[in-house]
């Protein structure tokens, strides 16, 4: 960190920070002075500094309160940010005080929380009860960015090409299919080409998620377009809505086989090589991961040879 840098950590004052989000927030120095019990002319003068520090104007002042100036809006995003990590620090030092033993968060896809993680996360939690684990399910390039970010410790995800600097192990493996009512006249098929799944209607998840990218990559492929009728979050209202005859999607096979009980419905295996997938573990350095971190990653690599069978 340069000498400037430091100066300026320095003096960035955290009470006037927490004085200036509540400005913000209340549109006024009066009621924000108020709220935090403090005289508004302290409030005030606190925000001065802070604009002196900072070398702009951060708020413009009015009879009616005060607005934020562009540098002030940035600073309130900052601000939160920081405030916002305190807190969450000050949680988990208080839970190391209350028995805790360690502490990981960790970001996975939507295939890996619905397949996979519920059976070995609660193997892990058996074993390891004084160990937390924060999990968060995010798009598989989301995941990705809070793993190089550092807002996670451990991603879990489908990494593609995306994976860039971050080191990644084998997790678990999954076959899509595609999901049908009974009765659909692709219902009696033992496989399937994806192309051929172009000539209908399609229920797909969030474009960005793995499945719909490898969807449109498959179908530019093939120079069709992709039929995509209805978007949802998650795979149990894509079965519902294919129950009622809103369209075809991909699930993966486990996934499916979890999911039995949603309507009359099949599942054909995709004979294409993309349909075959790998989930991965991702860090940004494993052998520098706090030893709780570590544990859960020896834990779910334990997994990564074999595929579990669909119940």
């Amino acid at each position: 960190m340069k000498s400037s840098e430091r100066s300026f950590t320095r003096r960035i004052d955290l009470t006037s920070l927490q004085l200036f989000v509540a400005v913000c927030e209340l549109g006024s120095i009066g009621r924000a002075a108020e709220r935090e019990f403090i005289a508004a002319s302290a409030v005030s003068k606190r925000l001065s500094d802070l604009e002196t520090t900072v070398e702009t104007t951060l708020l413009n002042r009015h009879s009616r309160g005060v607005t934020l100036t562009p540098a002030g809006e940035s600073l309130l995003h900052h601000a939160r940010a920081v405030l916002f990590g305190l807190e969450r620090m000050q949680g988990e030092l208080r839970e190391y005080a209350d028995g805790v033993r360690g502490h990981v968060r960790m970001h996975a896809n939507i295939s890996a929380i619905v397949q996979f993680l519920p059976e070995d996360l609660g193997a892990f939690a058996r074993q390891h009860s004084q160990i937390k684990i924060d999990l968060q399910e995010h798009l598989s390039t989301d995941v990705l960015q809070a793993v190089q970010e550092g807002a996670a410790d451990l991603g879990v995800c489908h990494t593609g090409q995306g994976a860039g600097w971050l080191q990644s192990r084998p997790y678990r493996q999954d076959h899509l299919r595609l999901v049908v009512p009974l009765g659909h006249a692709l219902s009696a098929l033992d496989a399937i080409d994806f192309e051929d799944v172009l000539d209908w209607d399609i229920v797909g998840l969030h474009a960005h998620s793995s499945i719909g990218l490898a969807m449109r990559a498959a179908a530019t492929a093939a120079a069709r377009p992709l039929r995509l009728r209805i978007q949802v979050t998650g795979l149990d209202a894509m079965c519902r809505m294919i129950d009622n005859g809103l369209g075809v999607g991909l699930v993966p096979d486990r996934a499916f086989a979890l999911m039995q009980g949603v309507g009359q419905l099949t599942a054909i295996p995709l004979r294409d090589a993309w349909a075959r997938r790998e989930l991965r573990l991702v860090a940004r350095d494993f052998e520098a991961l706090p030893m709780a971190a570590r544990l859960l990653v020896e834990h779910l690599g334990a997994a990564a040879p074999g595929h579990l069978p669909a119940p």
